[in-house]
């Protein structure tokens, strides 16, 4: 690749970055939360004022999930191929990470919700078909489900309808919320499966022989 080839593709990268983090909801405060790059330095690299580096270019790759490929413009188009939609974000600062892409049956996202100045109003809640498993990651979620108030920590898991009014909601202002959601648009249920303690398997486990 020749060097204006390569000048004309970093260039390019601004704009890409930008639709990239606009495709997810996120502003660029709830970003700088996520991977610790700047809102000044984020803003030069979208507008074209400040080249990326590779170790910026890599933090959002993966926090946009997009491949590098597709930031530099070198990825093949897919024709017909289908992506799961992202869930509904409220508000402008919550940022969405699909672990999925395809149509149907269960969905796997990642949420990051950034820190707190201050005390968090009770969230607003919604409702609406299906089924959902949230499980935290980092930080403290404020979980307003129907009249109920939930504060989970770092490895705990909920699960609960999605027909009953529910909002989450960072928890303090120690730092970010990061988590885990699975959603069955449909209602679909995760199937708890326990494997069988060792030694205790079909047939009552090491036996004689015939």
């Amino acid at each position: 690749m020749a060097v204006d080839e390569v000048d004309g593709t970093v260039a390019a990268m601004g704009p890409r970055l930008r639709a990239a983090r606009e495709r997810h909801g996120a502003t660029l405060a709830a970003v700088s939360c996520a991977t610790g790059i700047s809102p000044s330095t984020l803003s030069r690299i979208e507008t074209g004022r400040r080249r990326p580096t590779l170790e910026v270019v890599l933090r959002l790759s993966r926090e946009y999930g997009v491949s590098l490929d597709e930031l530099a413009g070198t990825a093949p188009v897919a024709v017909g191929e289908p992506r799961a939609p992202a869930p509904p974000t409220f508000g402008d600062s919550k940022v969405v990470l699909p672990l999925t892409r395809y149509l149907g049956g269960l969905h796997a996202h990642k949420h990051v919700l950034p820190a707190l100045d201050g005390p968090p109003a009770r969230p607003r809640q919604v409702s609406h078909e299906g089924h959902e498993w949230v499980c935290v990651l980092y930080g403290r979620l404020w979980l307003a489900l129907g009249d109920q108030d939930l504060v989970l920590a770092a490895g705990d898991a909920v699960e609960f309808d999605t027909r009953v009014p529910h909002a989450v909601a960072n928890a303090g202002s120690a730092g970010p919320v990061e988590y885990l959601v699975l959603f069955g648009p449909q209602g679909e249920r995760l199937r708890w499966r326990t494997p069988p303690a060792r030694g205790r398997g079909r047939g009552g486990g090491r036996g004689g022989g015939d």
